[in-house]
């Protein structure tokens, strides 16, 4: 770094402050652009979440409907137990990110700060799970998940999580290895062990790396569809993506502005637990991919 340029390796770095106001506009104009051109999707989603089905075949198409619709969220909870399904959601989301981040971090602080042979080997098998595809595993799990009486409930879905995630092993493995070794020596010398060296030093320090994962964990299991399309058969076991999936079957045609405040109702908690902790998942993501 050099002064307020910001030359890093012979390059220079511009940074918003230092632009000249035709540039600055120029910068927040396609940022504003990229930003409306993401927000698309969920704009429509809300508007049409408002209107009537008439109001949504009309056309030229209004954005602002004059009378909003507010009833049409009642009435998804009238039509559908999406009651139920938030609930069988919320916990099932739970209960799997707990265990997946948990053994997962077990993991990559092994692979991270424990000196065993052949750990590199082990660490490059564990990595290589990533690139087998879901569908070559399927078809053997179900006929496991079988015998054991497991259909139309969720072991199938929780049971395979106490295996952990390739991706938030390497992520997390990536953070431990950018803390410094000299806690383990302070460790050592104060009498303690590898799980005192882990729930008492790394586990604090690794805070928003381990955010970082819950929140890509949780988004992965909040929208899966097909773990649960596989293995819930029950109506009453549906979770928010396996009910949205079947809550035009009740009509005879697919009623959108419906179909739409319930999307809108799946997607309110993700978002939401983005905003709060988005500070924590920028600086995990940003923490874990400059070390190691």
């Amino acid at each position: 770094m050099n002064g307020n340029t910001g030359i890093s390796k012979g390059k220079k770095i511009y940074r918003i402050g230092e632009l000249s106001p035709l540039e600055k506009a120029v910068a927040y104009i396609l940022l504003i652009a990229f930003a409306c051109l993401f927000a698309f999707p969920l704009i429509w989603m809300i508007s049409t979440s408002l209107k009537t089905l008439g109001d949504i075949h009309q056309i030229p198409q209004t954005w602002i409907p004059w009378q909003p619709q507010w009833g049409n969220f009642t009435q998804v909870f009238r039509d559908a137990p999406f009651n139920v399904y938030i609930w069988n959601t919320c916990w099932y989301t739970l209960v799997t990110v707990f265990i997946t981040v948990f053994v997962s971090s077990l993991v990559a602080f092994a692979f991270a700060r424990l000196r065993a042979r052949g750990k590199t080997g082990l660490f490059a098998l564990v990595l290589s799970t990533m690139m087998i595809p879901h569908e070559v595993v399927m078809i053997p799990q179900y006929l496991i998940f079988n015998k054991l009486n497991w259909l139309d409930s969720y072991f199938p879905l929780i049971v395979p999580a106490i295996a952990g995630s390739a991706f938030l092993i390497f992520l997390l493995r990536q953070f431990y290895m950018g803390i410094s070794r000299e806690l383990d020596e302070a460790v050592k010398i104060d009498g303690g062990g590898y799980f005192v060296l882990y729930f008492r030093i790394i586990l604090p320090l690794s805070i928003p790396a381990m955010i970082t994962a819950a929140i890509l964990e949780f988004m992965y299991r909040w929208k899966d569809l097909m773990g649960p399309l596989i293995y819930l058969n029950t109506r009453s076991n549906y979770p928010l993506s396996l009910g949205l999936a079947n809550f035009t079957a009740a009509y005879g045609q697919t009623p959108w502005h419906l179909l739409m405040a319930a999307s809108l109702l799946a997607v309110i908690p993700p978002l939401v637990l983005f905003f709060l902790l988005q500070k924590y998942f920028i600086r995990g993501i940003v923490i874990s991919g400059s070390k190691g």
